[in-house]
């Protein structure tokens, strides 16, 4: 998004120069932010009770070699990348129609959102072992994991999205005559994009978070998998790099969901602060 470089008019007819925040461009913040980010970096790395679990840019670096010396680092990466995405989906798939039902039958909301509350709040490492005593090792428990994780965050947000629709918008529709269906598709839908939009980035975000865990189930690569191995050894520098590529992989799955945010919903106004 541009710079605003709008002139106000200030009393007397004077213009006010846009203030330095304004005039400099986000590409601009964003390479200050990284300068920052590095910096600190760096410090940590010079302090003695930080430097192992810090080590330097150029010795991180040069753990991608070493990563893919052993030719584990492109495996890992796209191990990960299935089972997060294999998880996600199917949590998405089963979110919507839960919380779509949840919304619109209380009975069915009475049944189920408190024990969709209750297993919220139980971190996945906590119930691994009954998923790998279930499913076994190999990929399977990592996606059954994953995709607990995120249908629980997305179901949530979905349910909450519609019901917090203006009653007044359904009420109009039914005097109108609309069915069930029509309401659905031409009120519900549309005002509950927003929250769905926004299930579909805590999805993402709670799918890598819940990679740890999920590669605890015997995972013969990955990610997660990688961490905890390197962190048995005390690996440090490629440690790091993994959680590096964890972070990356946020944020190119942010840029994704921006990019679907502005394409379904872009009639939404926005404030910029």
């Amino acid at each position: 998004m541009k710079t605003h470089t709008v002139m106000n008019e200030a009393a007397g007819g004077k213009k006010v120069k846009p203030r330095l925040v304004e005039r400099i461009p986000n590409g601009g913040w964003l390479a200050l932010s990284l300068l920052a980010a590095l910096l600190f970096w760096t410090i940590l790395s010079l302090i003695p009770s930080t430097s192992r679990s810090f080590p330097n840019i150029f010795l991180v670096t040069e753990s991608i070699g070493t990563m893919m010396q052993r030719g584990v680092f492109w495996k890992d990466i796209i191990s990960s990348l299935i089972s997060v995405t294999s998880g996600f989906s199917i949590g998405f798939i089963l979110s919507l129609p839960v919380a779509i039902v949840m919304a619109w039958y209380k009975p069915v909301r009475f049944i189920i959102e408190p024990w969709i509350q209750f297993i919220r709040n139980i971190p996945p490492l906590a119930y691994v072992p009954l998923v790998v005593i279930s499913a076994g090792v190999g990929r399977t428990p990592q996606i059954i994991v994953i995709t607990i994780a995120t249908f629980l965050i997305m179901s949530i947000t979905i349910y909450q999205g519609i019901k917090n629709i203006d009653p007044t918008l359904i009420k109009a529709a039914k005097v109108l005559g609309a069915r069930d269906r029509d309401i659905f598709m031409k009120v519900v839908a549309p005002a509950s994009l927003p929250f769905i939009i926004t299930a579909i980035r805590l999805g993402t975000a709670v799918g890598l978070t819940s990679l740890i865990a999920a590669e605890s189930t015997g995972a013969q690569a990955g990610l997660g998998m990688r961490i905890r191995a390197l962190s048995n050894t005390f690996e440090s520098s490629p440690m790091l790099l993994y959680i590096i590529i964890i972070g990356i992989i946020g944020l190119i799955f942010e840029r994704l969901v921006k990019l679907l945010e502005r394409r379904l919903t872009g009639w939404q106004e926005k404030r910029d602060v």
